[in-house]
């Protein structure tokens, strides 16, 4: 038997039918991906091979930018006082994660007391108060240690053992940031204990840089850099002005050099940036960052710019080019 049944009685039935489906079926939303909030310190051309360490790593892992994870990227441009509106703009965003440096995290700090926070690289950790210890960070903040203070002392040795006839030096470096002061005592130290002078040119904002090397005394034959936003931003500048004045250069950055840098000692930044995915992916798994010790750096170099060596009349030894990690040409 054939049952026919009219277009009123027809629409009645699938409105019927609708009122009967659950909320979700009814025009479903796409849920919202896992999102990271990245907050650069400087600019992405500065940062672009950290950015790619950090996004390489996270794909090994699983996490495909715009498929299975979003990432947020704000830049700070090398002004601190950046740093806490873009945190408070990752929390209205309800970012899962906060991936920055040292000198954001306790302006993040201020904003966020419940979004992890991984750091990529601090200078020092527990002295800056990012993290209660090492081992038991405590709180929303993890990640991994530059160890910048902690190698001040070797740098100075190296930058020593390059210029034996070294006797005034001078250090540059951002006041307003406390792991830089702890540096630049650390530098001034062991400075000392070689019997070298060694002079501080304190900046604070970028328009100090120019007005600091105004302040060199005559006979300073090198320069050396303490690590920030703030220097990062500013470090082709700082090259520039140092050839100027015939100042050989160390940085605790490899990413500085090739902006006319003479030499630079330290963890690898790029390998830093990289191992922070392997905790944020822990953190977007369940894990707190009170749970993830702050890590070490596992990888050092010596990078040399023979370029630069060039345009300073100065001649590397082979004993000390075999030394380097790298050299650039």
């Amino acid at each position: 038997m054939t049952v026919t049944i009219g277009r009123r009685e027809l629409l009645a039935a699938l409105g019927g039918a609708a009122a009967a489906w659950p909320l979700g079926a009814r025009g479903q939303q796409p849920a919202k991906l896992p999102t990271i909030g990245f907050l650069g310190g400087t600019t992405p051309e500065t940062w672009s091979r950290f950015v790619a360490a950090f996004v390489q790593r996270l794909r090994e892992l699983g996490w495909i930018e715009g498929r299975t994870i979003a990432i947020e990227y704000r830049w700070a441009e090398g002004r601190g006082e950046r740093f806490a509106e873009i945190a408070a703009e990752f929390v209205r965003l309800k970012v899962d994660v906060i991936v920055t440096v040292g000198g954001a995290v306790l302006a993040a700090k201020q904003v966020t007391s419940t979004i992890p926070i991984v750091f990529a690289t601090a200078t020092d950790p527990v002295g800056s108060g990012l993290v209660a210890s090492l081992a038991r960070p405590g709180g929303n903040v993890t990640g991994l240690s530059g160890q910048s203070v902690d190698v001040a002392s070797k740098r100075v040795q190296i930058l020593h053992e390059l210029l034996p006839d070294l006797q005034r030096m001078a250090i540059i470096g951002n006041v307003d940031y406390d792991a830089a002061v702890r540096e630049i005592g650390e530098v001034q130290a062991a400075a000392a204990k070689l019997g070298l002078n060694a002079d501080v040119l304190e900046i604070r904002h970028a328009r100090d840089v120019v007005p600091a090397f105004e302040t060199l005394k005559s006979g300073t034959q090198a320069l050396y850099t303490c690590p920030d936003a703030l220097v990062n931003a500013n470090h082709a500048r700082i090259n520039t002005l140092a050839l100027g004045s015939r100042l050989a250069t160390m940085h605790g950055v490899r990413e500085y050099i090739g902006a006319g840098g003479l030499m630079s000692y330290g963890a690898s930044t790029t390998d830093l940036f990289r191992r922070a995915g392997d905790l944020a992916d822990k953190i977007l798994k369940g894990a707190k960052p009170a749970d993830l010790p702050v890590e070490q750096p596992t990888k050092f170099e010596l990078v040399i710019n023979l370029t630069t060596a060039k345009a300073l009349r100065l001649t590397i030894p082979d004993s000390f080019l075999l030394r380097a990690d790298e050299v650039i040409e």
